[in-house]
């Protein structure tokens, strides 16, 4: 079942699978701004990852000593949320954690994400509650994909991803299973704030980065008025993806990446990872702007 917020000038449509932005739509142009999920590159569109970013290393988690199976990106992206509140302009999805997620993940927990729109402006907002009696463990991020071209005006190579603030951004690699190389990196951006998007950046998977310092980054191109801003809170970390030459193009704001191919520990001492006491709540936001 999808949920359909609306102002007057845009339009957004939520799924309650994985509470997942399926469509942004500016109602004046008619424009798409969302991936359409095409199952030729890739079928998702903006999931949430949570309870983990990215792969684990032999695809499990330990906690206490004890390993836990755990797919890519965690389970949130594959499950049914439950929507707490609806009305014309704000959404509120909830997934608590049951018996099939303890099977994973052995921790008791709330996540909502509350989507609120409005006029061209669509925020998320992200919060993580402990219910359980023990301190809980977790990565949470997101991962929208954008069309690009955004319109008909030129290629993918026309674009460029403008940051708020000057980077000196050093891009880690992947290896074939997800997990992040050890000592191997290579600098994209050396004090400036234009990264030019080429197809064959991506040829090694994500570009993954550490402590990013700008808090808005945005998709835009000369050939076209029409771009995405993305801002975030919350979240420092940064991972920008495409399925190989796809239309389209992930920015992904996280809190948390990867594990290391050499990673041995638990799910506690994973870099990057949350830690939450019982009763607390972590909170972070997510905004796009589409013009």
């Amino acid at each position: 079942m999808n949920t359909i917020l609306r102002s007057s000038s845009a339009q957004a449509e939520i799924s309650t699978l994985g509470a997942e932005l399926v469509s942004f739509t500016r109602k004046d142009t008619g424009t798409e701004y969302i991936w359409s999920g095409d199952a030729a590159y890739w079928t998702g569109r903006s999931p949430v990852l949570f309870p983990i970013i990215g792969a684990v290393r032999s695809g499990e988690i330990k906690v206490q000593g004890q390993a836990y199976k755990l797919a890519n990106h965690g389970f949130a992206r594959r499950s049914e949320f439950t929507v707490v509140e609806a009305s014309e302009s704000r959404a509120v999805f909830r997934l608590t954690s049951s018996e099939h997620t303890l099977a994973s993940y052995p921790f008791q927990f709330n996540l909502y994400i509350t989507y609120t729109l409005n006029e061209n402006t669509l925020k998320l907002d992200y919060r993580v509650e402990n219910i359980d009696q023990q301190d809980i463990f977790f990565q949470l991020g997101t991962h929208p994909a954008f069309n690009c071209p955004l319109d008909e005006n030129g290629s993918f190579s026309d674009y460029v991803l403008e940051f708020s603030e000057t980077e000196t951004l050093e891009r880690e690699f992947l290896n074939s299973a997800g997990l992040r190389i050890s000592g191997q990196s290579e600098p994209v951006l050396k004090g400036g704030r234009i990264l030019p998007l080429t197809h064959e950046m991506f040829k090694d998977d994500a570009l993954v980065f550490q402590n990013v310092a700008s808090r808005q980054i945005t998709l835009k191109s000369k050939l076209t008025a029409k771009s995405v801003a993305v801002s975030f809170e919350g979240f420092p970390d940064l991972g920008i993806w495409q399925k190989l030459n796809a239309p389209f193009l992930c920015i992904e704001p996280w809190q948390g990446f990867a594990d290391r191919d050499t990673f041995d520990g638990e799910l506690q001492d994973k870099e990057g990872v949350i830690a939450l006491e019982p009763g607390a709540t972590f909170a972070s936001s997510l905004t796009i702007e589409i013009n």
